[in-house]
């Protein structure tokens, strides 16, 4: 069915007891408080929002179910194309409206963007500068909620209370847990507690049980565990309550899925707080990056920072991983920023604690969250801002190394690495190639040829540090037959592994070999 201006009208299958929906697009347009303005189509403000979904990807459509409000900023719509591409994804996925974030653009909303919405007939609200989506976000889950919880009214009002206390998820966890009648926590994809009013054993399994579930809740362990976020999969959490849901009445069956709703909001309240404190993170690395910075000008950035005057972790991941690295950063105690420069992301973390055994834990644990991409990070630490510069070099190269390993999961520390590993990795691919094949190449096409072992010979040599005797007895060869070897390694590479300086060469074109031999 659509509306007399072509525009799809999507209604949810409950509504109130008076007819209407709680909340729909005119809910939220005659909220002076909220200052939406409607850029694009009319006659829409009753069409019902079934719940808010915060677009963090290009393509969001795997996650929509239809009458969402979608609330984006401008990070994915560069260009026309880009614009037309994302909004279309929208409406062929159903969504009541899209909410434009202007805050990452200026306060100005591109007119593509405006094009794209008429073209695809998808109502458009642009958001003022200075409303967080996390604000619009409590609006609609609470009026959802109000809408959803009439047999509970008393119990809802009790949940919604703690909510805007201002009490954060704490407050809630406890109200909820009061509410079901049972102990309750929250847990991450990467298999933390977030919070909870109890000590909750082996968390991985639950996280197990939730990722690979198609429908929720899911009962595992004597657990429910809810979903509590419409977000990409790495970034879930997951409210567990003690005890089988399908045994318990309908009633506290609907406080259990209420509660887990207002979870929802805490978050977005939580990842609006990182955003903004986020800003001052990539101004930051890029000056971190620039060759050209001082440490003086570095210390004086990383002083408006609550990183200041703290031993900081640097961490390197690939350029789609943001949000991950930023929520798997919030599980450490101590100040925090994550920001994207050019195609990469670090995060640096103000702890005295090694995390790096942790990290992997956290990883392991959301693997069947991550798909075909993934996720590789490499870590680098720094006693102050004097080496800021080196640290995060120190994790990008660990990361390029890492990268290498078989698996697409990964964490790998600079110091669990050799340093002669780390430099190799900060010289560029193709130059490391051409190094690795002009020293050891012959070597290579020699062995292959006449299925001999002249490479094996030489890295047994050189880790034995030339010594005849040795390097011949782990061979299971004669000394004579381990000298006539060398001597043709000689003829064949032009470099003596008796003289210091060929040694180098070919014991770091061994090494490169090595790290790109496949698994």
């Amino acid at each position: 069915m659509t509306t007399r201006d072509g525009y799809a009208d999507r209604r949810p299958s409950s509504p109130n007891s008076n007819g209407r929906h709680a909340v729909n697009l005119g809910t939220l347009l005659n909220a002076p408080d909220l200052g939406l303005e409607l850029r694009v189509g009319t006659d829409v403000a009753d069409r019902p929002i079934t719940r808010v979904f915060t677009a963090t990807l290009r393509d969001p459509r795997r996650f929509l179910t239809g009458g969402e409000l979608v609330l984006s900023g401008m990070e994915w719509w560069p260009k026309p194309e880009d614009s037309d591409a994302f909004v279309a994804g929208l409406a062929q996925a159903g969504v009541t409206a899209l909410g434009a974030g202007t805050a990452e653009a200026g306060g100005i909303l591109p007119q593509h963007v405006v094009d794209a919405c008429e073209r695809h007939k998808l109502p458009l609200l642009v958001v003022p500068v200075h409303i967080s989506f996390a604000t619009i976000s409590e609006r609609v889950i609470l009026g959802l909620a109000a809408e959803r919880a009439t047999p509970n009214l008393d119990r809802h009002r009790r949940l919604v209370a703690a909510v805007t206390s201002g009490g954060g998820l704490s407050a809630l966890v406890g109200a909820g847990a009061t509410e079901v009648g049972a102990d309750c926590w929250v847990i991450s994809a990467a298999g933390r507690v977030v919070e909870g009013t109890d000590e909750l054993r082996d968390v991985p399994a639950l996280v197990k049980h939730a990722l690979r579930s198609e429908r929720m809740p899911v009962v595992a362990g004597g657990f429910s565990v809810y979903a509590t976020t419409t977000k990409q999969r790495p970034l879930g959490w997951f409210l567990v309550v003690a005890g089988d849901h399908r045994t318990w009445p309908t009633e506290r069956q609907e406080v259990a899925a209420e509660f887990a709703t207002l979870v929802e909001l805490e978050r977005s309240r939580l990842d609006e707080a990182r955003r903004i404190e986020n800003r001052a993170a990539q101004p930051l690395l890029r000056l971190v990056l620039s060759e050209q910075a001082t440490p003086n000008e570095i210390q004086s950035r990383l002083s408006a920072t609550e990183l200041d005057g703290t031993e900081i972790v640097t961490v390197s991941a690939s350029g789609t991983a943001a949000s991950v690295l930023d929520d798997l950063l919030s599980a450490f105690d101590g100040p925090a920023l994550v920001g994207t420069v050019d195609d990469e992301v670090f995060g640096l973390l103000g702890t005295p604690h090694p995390i790096a055994a942790d990290l992997k834990d956290m990883v392991r644990t959301m693997q069947p969250a991550l798909g075909r991409g993934g996720l590789v990070l490499g870590l680098g630490r720094c006693p102050d801002a004097t080496g800021l510069r080196a640290a995060v070099l120190q994790a990008r190269y660990a990361r390029k190394l890492a990268e290498r390993s078989p698996g697409r999961v990964a964490v790998m520390a600079g110091d669990e690495v050799a340093s002669h590993l780390l430099l190799l990795a900060a010289v560029p691919d193709e130059l490391r190639r051409s190094f690795r094949n002009q020293i050891i190449g012959p070597l290579s096409a020699y062995d292959e040829t006449h299925k001999s072992e002249l490479t094996r010979t030489l890295r047994v040599f050189l880790e034995h540090s030339g010594s005849w005797t040795q390097a011949a007895a782990e061979l299971h060869v004669h000394v004579n037959t381990l000298r006539y070897r060398i001597t043709r390694i000689t003829e064949l590479t032009g470099r003596d592994p008796g003289r210091f300086g060929d040694r180098v060469d070919l014991y770091l074109a061994l090494a490169d070999e090595s790290e790109h031999r496949p698994p």
